[in-house]
């Protein structure tokens, strides 16, 4: 009868240690779900490079064009004529002030993307971009390739920081972002979009990145006039001396072969 009833209270913890731990892997997968939004979509890291053309589009996969339609994000506008002036500033190399100075000389607004150390170090450049009515977009906090940052809410906070950081200091939020290096991910594209940023690409872009390998504002010149077309998105670096040195003369001469340069703000409108 002892042997019967040690039987019984053996099925009976069983039980309620099995519901405890039934309970327990539930919850933990929940919280996993939670932590994991995004698990379900591809990150698959792609990277935005372009087989440029002259005086036209890129080629672009048709995959790539479905994709950034799905989630928000643009590389190319269907204005004719029309021109977006775009700037990735990682850090100041000591060009940006002269760069501001021809925008509004020649009454042009163009779109800046920062990253947290160079809000932090740059502040009176970044007021500068503000009150001269130039978008200032999201760059992340630390510049990493987005695809690699796999945990959800550190990529999160790589730009959620950034544009607290902004809003504190000029009252207002960021609604743009570049994927630095280029780089990005259907999951990264999906959760972009879901903290309300539009990803801007581009389709012009070429090697001035590099300060140890300027070829000269000849070369840079010619890069440029040969690289724009309708609806172009320009990416520059700020840190080349060759571009703060023609950026004058590139957009006058392109004024005058009929475009127009544009805000992000005004993209897809006549």
């Amino acid at each position: 009868m002892k042997k019967i009833f040690c039987m019984i209270l053996s099925v009976f913890l069983f039980a309620g240690c099995s519901n405890n731990f039934q309970k327990e892997v539930s919850g933990n997968l929940s919280n996993a779900a939670e932590t994991s939004a995004y698990a379900a979509l591809s990150n698959q890291m792609y990277g935005w490079g372009l087989k440029k053309n002259v005086n036209a589009p890129p080629d672009i996969p048709d995959s790539t064009k479905k994709l950034m339609q799905q989630y928000n994000a643009y590389y190319i506008d269907t204005v004719p004529r029309s021109l977006y002036l775009t700037f990735d500033e990682g850090y100041e190399n000591g060009y940006t002030a002269k760069i501001l100075d021809v925008l509004k000389e020649n009454d042009v607004k163009a779109a800046f993307f920062i990253t947290g150390p160079y809000l932090e170090k740059e502040e009176e450049l970044v007021r500068r971009m503000v009150e001269e009515g130039h978008i200032v977009g999201n760059h992340t906090v630390n510049h990493p390739s987005m695809p690699e940052v796999k945990d959800d809410e550190k990529l999160k906070k790589e730009i959620t920081e950034l544009n607290h950081t902004f809003k504190e200091k000029f009252g207002q939020d960021m609604k743009y972002i570049r994927p630095p290096k280029g780089e990005y991910s259907e999951r990264t594209l999906a959760l972009s979009n879901d903290l309300g940023y539009t990803s801007v690409f581009w389709s012009f872009a070429y090697k001035d990145w590099d300060t140890k390998k300027q070829k000269g504002t000849k070369n840079a010149y010619q890069e440029i006039m040969n690289g724009v077309h309708d609806g172009c998105v320009l990416l520059l670096h700020a840190v080349s001396k060759d571009n703060a040195e023609i950026l004058d003369t590139v957009i006058k001469d392109l004024k005058s072969a009929g475009y127009s340069f544009r805000s992000l703000d005004d993209f897809g409108t006549q």
